[in-house]
């Protein structure tokens, strides 16, 4: 038995050293709760499995002097691209881990093999949420001009208002239509849906995540009123997005630790399209920048061409727009406008 104990062994360790790097992304890079709670609760559930194991006959089972692999390789172990592959690669040695205690506790301990089985599952769950985090935060970097559409602010078809601001350079569209009856608003989000998707441009659905669900968008946004973040991501994708709006340094520190993918910060300008009280200028977004550190900023209120660059030199990388360009006798000519004044997104090497 002492080659079997010697394999539960060091794949105890991998489990464990794997389910350490993903809690660490989930908690430190991400920012993200959910994917904190759900690697740290792996982690008790797998020291609990250990307890009712023969560890001590496991632990002197150890040779890592004689042990063959610590000099074997892959020619790509030593490097990884970056973080999503980091966290990958750990979730990738996470489940090898488990299907191999898995397996060997079937004459070891068979009575755990049904929790081994339910925590291999739940490994694969952990690899999609991390997986779809960090795809869908590196991509909504490379937004700048962030538009908030609505069709009665056109007074037009919303169809051609998104084509022609998306022509303009609009990255990512946020869909506003709240007096529209539930049918209509799904069938507008679901041809913005189609849309963007031909067009290669994100879509946000405003305060409703099972519309977002339904018609398959990157994410919703909600209000300071609205669904807690941890109960609308149960409605969305995985990997969906989910932005809140902030008019406070104390509220987008609260909407971070509540797991925000990224904040709405303002009004910075006065508006007639947002009422959160008194605009108050760019200092907003640069407070709150500082305190938050590196999670995606999206000022709003009353931003135009004419003040945009007022933003930028306080440091900001997108706007979100409305009236200025849905409204505009030009939509094309007027996202174009303020897209140019905004920063290129950085390469990738940058």
């Amino acid at each position: 038995m002492r080659e079997v104990y010697r394999i539960l062994d060091a794949n105890f360790n991998r489990a464990r050293e794997a389910l350490r790097v993903v809690e660490d992304c989930g908690r430190f890079a991400l920012n993200d709760p959910a994917i904190t709670a759900m690697a740290k609760h792996m982690r008790s559930d797998l020291k609990d499995v250990l307890a009712e194991m023969p560890a001590d006959e496991m632990v002197t089972s150890r040779d890592t002097p004689g042990d063959i692999g610590t000099e074997l390789t892959s020619p790509s172990e030593p490097t990884r691209s970056d973080l999503s592959d980091v966290a990958r690669a750990a979730c990738k040695r996470l489940s090898e881990a488990l299907r191999t205690i898995e397996e060997y506790s079937k004459f070891v301990s068979p009575e755990k093999v049904r929790t081994l089985e339910r925590m291999r599952y739940d490994g694969y769950t952990l690899e999609q949420r991390v997986t779809g985090r960090l795809l869908v935060r590196t991509r909504f970097a490379d937004v700048r001009l962030y538009l908030l559409i609505s069709g009665v602010a056109a007074g037009g078809s919303v169809r051609q208002l998104a084509r022609a601001a998306i022509a303009g350079g609009a990255d990512a569209l946020q869909l506003r239509e709240r007096g529209l009856p539930d049918a209509m608003l799904l069938a507008v989000a679901a041809e913005l849906r189609e849309l963007t998707d031909e067009m290669g441009r994100m879509l946000i659905i405003n305060d409703r995540p099972d519309i977002a669900a339904i018609v398959g968008a990157d994410g919703v946004h909600l209000g300071q009123q609205d669904l807690p973040i941890a109960e609308a991501r149960r409605l969305l994708r995985p990997g969906a997005l989910v932005g809140r709006s902030t008019h406070s340094v104390a509220q987008a520190q609260a909407a971070v630790t509540e797991g925000a993918d990224y904040l709405g910060v303002g009004p910075v300008f006065r508006t007639d399209t947002k009422d959160a009280g008194e605009p108050q200028g760019p200092q907003l977004y640069r407070a709150v920048a500082d305190a938050v550190g590196d999670v995606p900023l999206v000022p709003i209120g009353g931003i135009n061409a004419e003040n945009v660059s007022d933003l930028v030199d306080a440091g900001a990388v997108r706007v979100a727009v409305s009236s200025a360009v849905c409204a505009a006798d030009d939509p094309k000519a007027a996202a174009r406008t303020i897209r140019k004044q905004l920063p290129a997104p950085q390469a990738p090497d940058a």
